[in-house]
């Protein structure tokens, strides 16, 4: 009887022993890989240029404002015109105004001055964090002649850490755009 326990035991053993654990998985990143950003000028016809990235797509309006889209982000950067006649001021408080109407949604917004004393071009550019509709706005403007706000949006509900590689390659583009937008004479 003994021997039939001591067997049992055994295989028992083995049996329990060769059997693989069980883990669960972990939760996988979403990886999304972006081209290089290449870019070409834009804004020929206007009374500015800048560098857009070759991956999006621009629809002008006779305003010179723009539309860069970018299907494969679902996404697009939306470009407004105003000439500065004397109204400089209103101009700038409705671009800060735009950018401060995401804070009901916005963990934080960054502010981050930009300025181009060589070629005229000075302005603000704003990271928001969170589930804000837009997760970057910035204006730029020459103080005298000109003003162009930017808005970056999706075409899906806000949610930061789902859009967030997509966010910081477009606020790229952004900053990208600020640094080469430059007034026609």
């Amino acid at each position: 009887m003994e021997h039939r326990i001591l067997i049992f035991v055994i295989v028992t053993t083995l049996f329990v022993g060769c059997k693989e654990e069980v883990l669960p998985k972990p939760k996988a990143m979403l990886s999304l890989d972006y081209p290089a950003a290449e870019y070409t000028v834009a804004g020929s016809d206007c009374v500015y240029t800048f560098d857009q990235n070759i991956v999006s797509t621009i629809k002008e309006s006779e305003d010179c404002s723009s539309v860069l889209d970018y299907p494969m982000m679902n996404g697009s950067i939306y470009l407004t015109y105003k000439p500065v006649n004397g109204n400089l001021d209103t101009l700038l408080v409705d671009a800060q105004k735009l950018s401060y109407e995401h804070v009901v949604k916005a963990d934080n917004i960054v502010e981050q001055p930009f300025i181009n004393s060589e070629d005229g071009v000075y302005g603000m550019f704003y990271e928001v964090s969170g589930n804000a509709a837009s997760q970057s706005q910035f204006y730029v403007t020459d103080s005298t002649n000109h003003f162009v706000t930017g808005s970056l949006y999706f075409y899906a509900k806000p949610n930061y850490d789902s859009i967030l590689p997509a966010a910081m390659y477009l606020q790229n583009d952004i900053r990208r755009i600020m640094e080469s937008l430059r007034w026609k004479k």
